[in-house]
């Protein structure tokens, strides 16, 4: 069985890597888009981000346009207005593909590891995913729900 450090993603700045390079850390793996409703979460994600990162805690943002054109900049111009408008430092990659027949293999391992609510099937923008030291996904998390919220559930993880 493939685990999620086995997975090649490819980032903004890095290039194509396996994400190996995040292994015994604890992650939240999130598809975004700056024209979401949802998008003001990145402000909350980045301080959880701020918060735990000394103890091993990742924010992954993988921007994905696949619901109602929501990302529509191009993958250059991401992290600058991420940046500019939400603060966000932590790690974004390219745009990815986050369900159909075309998933990225890393989204398909998410979905296949996790229960959604009436289907596996990621269903909007920032859907969420609580990833384990040991590479398990310990939760997901729909796109209302508030970083806030899931902070007690991180907080179990990093002291794992």
């Amino acid at each position: 069985m493939m685990s999620i450090y086995d997975m090649k993603v490819e980032s903004m700045d890095k290039g194509k890597h396996s994400l190996r390079l995040y292994e015994g850390n604890v992650l939240l793996i999130v598809n975004t888009a700056s024209k979401c409703g949802f998008a003001s979460q990145l402000n909350a994600l980045q301080t959880l981000y701020e918060r735990y990162q000394e103890q091993g805690f990742y924010v992954l943002g993988f921007p994905s346009n696949q619901f109602m054109n929501q990302e529509p900049l191009r993958d250059e111009e991401i992290p600058e207005h991420f940046q500019e408008k939400y603060g966000v430092t932590f790690p974004l990659f390219k745009k990815t593909m986050v369900r159909g027949k075309d998933i990225d293999p890393l989204f398909q391992h998410l979905t296949e590891e996790s229960k959604g609510v009436g289907s596996n099937k990621i269903k909007w923008n920032f859907t969420k995913f609580l990833v384990g030291r040991d590479g398990t996904v310990l939760n997901r998390y729909s796109p209302k729900t508030d970083p806030d919220k899931i902070e007690s559930d991180i907080q179990e993880a990093v002291n794992r």
